[in-house]
């Protein structure tokens, strides 16, 4: 009996929040957050459920740590020095574009949520959650590089963090409505045949794009909103 005791022991110190996390992920990925469950994490794990209790408190402590973990991945992504402290005393050489940077981080969360639709629903759950507070510095920082003044910086950061969470929970929309496997290409033909059943003279913005929609790519038109926030954005340091 006291050799179980400390067999039991043994495995519950090798056991690592890191190492619950990326399994938690895994199930959250082939099953949804449904699926997510300390029996189902535990058996995953070998082990047993006071073990995983020992790192995490609860299933939403679970959720907002695998969440930080695939946002925190984005954020390491996107390259460094296009931040307020980069310039020619740094040392660092030519900084990247902060533009650019921005646009590295919009598509990178853009491209998480669509591998990992929990986040999707997550991220809309909790606006101010770490996850979301990462993105906004991340954002806030390449506007300050950007020379956007200061009065007009949260506003700036706010309306592109605000669009990105738009997607969010229009994914996690989509996740809860839609069977997984529909057929994207079908789903968007059968929604423009019902644009233009519309009337034509009420709605023809509807039935001039109606073609459109069943081609169209979701990231390009996302990346192009982000595109347009960025543009405006542009003004405001010319008008300062």
């Amino acid at each position: 009996m006291a050799t179980r005791v400390k067999r039991t022991e043994r495995r519950a110190d090798a056991l690592s929040k890191r190492r619950i996390v990326e399994a938690a992920i895994e199930i959250l990925d082939a099953d949804g957050e449904s699926a997510l469950t300390f029996r189902a994490l535990a058996a995953r794990l070998a082990t047993g459920s006071g073990a995983i209790y020992h790192h995490v408190a609860d299933k939403d402590d679970l959720l907002a740590a695998a969440t930080d973990e695939v946002i925190g991945r984005v954020m390491t992504g996107v390259p460094s020095g296009a931040g307020p402290e980069s310039g020619p005393e740094s040392g660092s050489g030519s900084a990247p574009d902060p533009r650019e940077a921005i646009r590295a981080i919009t598509l990178g969360v853009f491209d998480a949520i669509d591998a990992h639709p929990w986040v999707g629903a997550r991220l809309s759950r909790e606006p101010w959650q770490y996850a979301v507070l990462q993105i906004l510095e991340g954002v806030g920082g390449r506007l300050q590089a950007l020379g956007v003044p200061e009065q007009a910086q949260f506003d700036s950061a706010s309306a592109l963090v605000n669009y990105i969470l738009g997607l969010a929970g229009q994914y996690a929309a989509g996740a809860r409505l839609l069977p997984r496997g529909t057929d994207r290409a079908a789903f968007l033909t059968t929604a423009a045949d019902r644009w233009t059943r519309l009337d034509p003279a009420k709605y023809p913005f509807v039935h001039q794009v109606a073609t459109r929609l069943p081609e169209h790519d979701d990231r390009d038109q996302f990346l192009a909103g982000i595109d347009l926030i960025l543009a405006g954005i542009a003004t405001l340091g010319q008008t300062a």
